[in-house]
């Protein structure tokens, strides 16, 4: 996958930091590029094939190579010893299991007994899953961007026994191509420069390390205004593509934490091009290619500005947060289109992203049988075969499929004549050239999805990730639980609650803390900051919508460690490893919300929200002193943070906290919890106090609302805006109007 350059201006903030000068390897091999596209599937016979060390691994991305004739080891002690010891260089591989070119260069160079002997030979070879360990992964794939000013996996690293990189590239082919130097005249220059010109290497490796701590340390500054949330918006405004919707005009990424913020915006400004960019984009991205109209789910990106041809592998992550975005859109404008998305999301991960147990798998790659796509291609006599004539004619046309195809294969540029389903026009406008009702037409087209959904499920499957990760999960419980809330679906907050359980069951260590990763009965790797943000976020939202106190304790309880462990005291902020963790080049502190929004801008919005749900300013002054961490670095490029951003917005205000005092199960509490959560109010918490009900009592976590009672034996609502208190009322519409939204 290649980053954007769009994304690359906000993770790289200093081009300057770095210079050819420092670089004696890539000045010796200049024309290697490190900028590559992304996805695969591994079905190759093991037959006659002797295994190597990730035979005993649990990280499916690793066990799809347990049969090179590399001598792969896992990153640990074994490899760096012995790289001692043999006086080798490290080749280290860092990719993913849905990564298409990992496992292109995997068949067409890790598999390759030529390939293999010169890495060998040269070489101590790791392998890394960057799902399983996002800390080794963060800290090359920064050095890979810094010094090529690009990024993205396959990630390769050349580097010394003492884990010092001194030279970075993604995708490598085995032999020589378009500019592009192979492994087959690489490998040997590396053991020839390692013989002759080490010291070079040496100095090479230092310089980079250098940089790389200077690059770590962040920008401290002063606090963020509102200024600052103008000039992200700004960019959002001129960036905009207001034919097809999203920002730039390339590879367009969903990135649905920016949709978050423009929704915030337009919730403070009233702009209505915030929200006119928010809804062209999550139209166009429905309608698009990107979207599986027929087993439903978001692809990871479009590699086309039309939002039609994806990278076909599907993410945990991306269901989650898209599926937050498309409730919110829902909440603030109340369109269907919306609401259906999200449900068709949910609907695709309870069907095939759950397991059995509660948790949540990671991801469904994009190729099948050696194809990208193949999965969810059709041609247009497939579909006549499948459907009657009137349901083909329907599909077909409603689908915009083309006997030739509809799609340029991005690789070779040639049509393919295999179809891509999508939709151009609304469904009205399809309805009234068929001179049906919307209605009609949508239950004609479900049963025609449906026949087409159950010949797809013939079809071989595209792999899928079966490990459970403690930071996506939290994304997804959150998600589950936000839709559980406004579509008032119960099924929505068990999945959450169940997947809850899970992780806090099956991944925790004996001192409290979480496990990172869970696979075949086996919880491993300490959790990363990330793991702890995402599930406080998953227990805060799940509270919201069930008022269970427990969620309540769990969220302190998993902050409290995370302050213990993986707090910056000094300079504010927190580490992405815990203090017991393994020693790397630097320990790092990630502010940038890339794919994933990073760990410190979902925790400022945690400290926020605790500080007023349960009443202690500390958690806030928390919050202040990691936004002065980021500051200086936000402030000069505030657009690849809109996270962090959506925190800002509620530190600024106006944020309000809600106090319910009543029966949970009486119709006038009922009404006042379905009022709040049916309207779009996103800086605000909300508690309920049922005091002779609660077991442990809300009293316990906020002992400010011990002296709250209901007016006259009704649910009363206590508002405060802004630190400031208004009169409680018993009515509804009074309450709202309080909270700036009316009735």
């Amino acid at each position: 996958m290649a980053f954007p350059s769009g994304t690359l201006k906000g993770k790289i903030h200093s081009d300057e930091m770095f210079t050819k000068k420092y670089l004696f390897l890539f000045v010796v091999l200049a024309g290697l590029s490190c900028d590559s596209p992304l996805t695969e599937t591994l079905s190759k016979s093991m037959d006659d094939k002797k295994p190597n060390r990730l035979i005993h691994e649990k990280s499916p991305y690793l066990l799809q190579h347990a049969y090179n004739p590399v001598d792969w080891y896992p990153w640990g002690p074994e490899a760096f010893e012995k790289a001692a010891r043999e006086n080798k260089p490290i080749f280290l591989s860092i990719g993913y299991s849905t990564c298409h070119w990992c496992h292109v260069m995997e068949h067409e160079s890790f598999a390759d007994p030529e390939v293999a002997r010169l890495l060998n030979d040269t070489f101590i070879c790791i392998k890394v899953d960057r799902e399983e360990r996002p800390d080794i992964d963060d800290v090359y794939m920064t050095i890979c961007q810094l010094v090529t000013g690009s990024g993205g996996w396959p990630l390769t690293i050349f580097m010394t026994p003492d884990k010092k990189p001194f030279f970075a590239a993604t995708y490598i082919p085995k032999n020589n191509r378009f500019g592009r130097t192979g492994l087959m005249d690489l490998i040997p220059k590396i053991k020839e420069l390692w013989q002759t010109k080490r010291n070079s290497l040496l100095e090479s490796s230092e310089k980079v390390a250098d940089v790389l701590t200077q690059a770590n340390h962040g920008s401290p500054g002063k606090e963020l205004t509102e200024d600052t949330l103008k000039s992200a918006f700004q960019y959002f405004s001129d960036n905009f593509d207001s034919h097809y919707g999203g920002f730039g005009q390339d590879q367009k990424f969903p990135t649905p934490h920016n949709f978050l913020f423009l929704l915030r915006y337009w919730k403070r400004t009233g702009d209505a091009h915030a929200l006119e960019m928010l809804e062209k984009t999550l139209v166009k991205m429905r309608q698009g290619g990107i979207f599986d109209h027929i087993g439903f789910g978001f692809h990871r990106y479009s590699t086309d500005p039309q939002w039609l041809a994806p990278h076909f592998e599907k993410m945990l992550y991306d269901q989650a947060m898209l599926a937050m975005a498309y409730t919110e859109a829902y909440q603030a404008t109340g369109k269907e289109i919306y609401k259906n998305t999200a449900r068709e999301i949910f609907t695709y991960v309870l069907r095939d992203m759950t397991a059995p147990a509660g948790g949540f798998y990671s991801a469904e790659d994009a190729d099948s049988e050696g194809e990208e796509g193949k999965f969810y291609l059709w041609s247009v006599d497939e579909i006549r075969h499948i459907l009657e004539p009137d349901e083909a004619d329907l599909a077909i046309k409603t689908f915009n499929m083309e006997v030739g195809g509809n799609f340029i294969d991005q690789t070779t540029g040639e049509n393919i004549g295999s179809n891509i389903p999508h939709l151009i026009n609304d469904l009205s406008l399809i309805a009234e050239e068929w001179e049906v009702s919307e209605s009609d037409l949508q239950s004609r087209l479900g049963k025609a999805r449906q026949k087409l959904f159950s010949a797809r499920k013939k079809r071989i499957h595209p792999l899928k990730d079966d490990k459970v990760l403690a930071d996506w999960n939290g994304l997804m419980i959150a998600a589950f639980a936000k839709g559980a809330r406004v579509f008032h679906e119960a099924e929505y907050q068990e999945a959450a609650q169940k997947a809850l359980d899970f992780i806090f069951e099956k991944m925790r260590n004996t001192d409290g803390g979480l496990m990172h990763r869970f696979r075949e009965g086996e919880s491993a790797i300490p959790a990363y900051l990330d793991d702890y943000a995402f599930l406080i976020c998953g227990l805060l939202e799940l509270y919201e919508t069930t008022f269970e106190v427990a969620h309540l304790e769990k969220a302190l309880e998993l902050t409290h460690y995370l302050l213990e462990h993986f707090d910056d005291k000094k300079n504010g902020g927190f580490y992405f490893t815990g203090d017991d963790a393994e020693r790397l080049l630097v320990r790092k502190k990630e502010i940038y919300d890339g794919a994933i929004p990073s760990g410190n801008s979902v925790m400022m919005l945690n400290l926020l929200r605790l500080g007023r749900l349960t009443g202690n300013p500390e958690f806030e002054e928390m919050a202040n002193r990691l936004t002065k961490a980021f500051s200086g670095t936000v402030e000069k490029n505030p657009y690849p943070f809109t996270m962090l951003l959506t925190a800002l917005d509620f530190a600024i205000g106006p944020s309000f906290e809600v106090v319910i005092v009543g029966d949970p199960d009486a119709d006038d509490t009922q009404q006042m919890v379905k009022a709040l959560q049916s309207r779009f109010i996103p800086n605000k918490v909300v508690l309920l106090r049922a005091a002779d009900k609660e077991n442990p009592p809300v009293t316990n976590i906020a002992e400010f609302t011990k002296n709250l009672t209901a007016i006259e034996g009704k649910a009363t609502a206590y508002v405060c805006l802004n630190f400031r208190c208004e009169l409680p009322t018993t009515d509804v519409n009074a309450m709202l109007e309080l909270l700036n939204v009316g009735a």
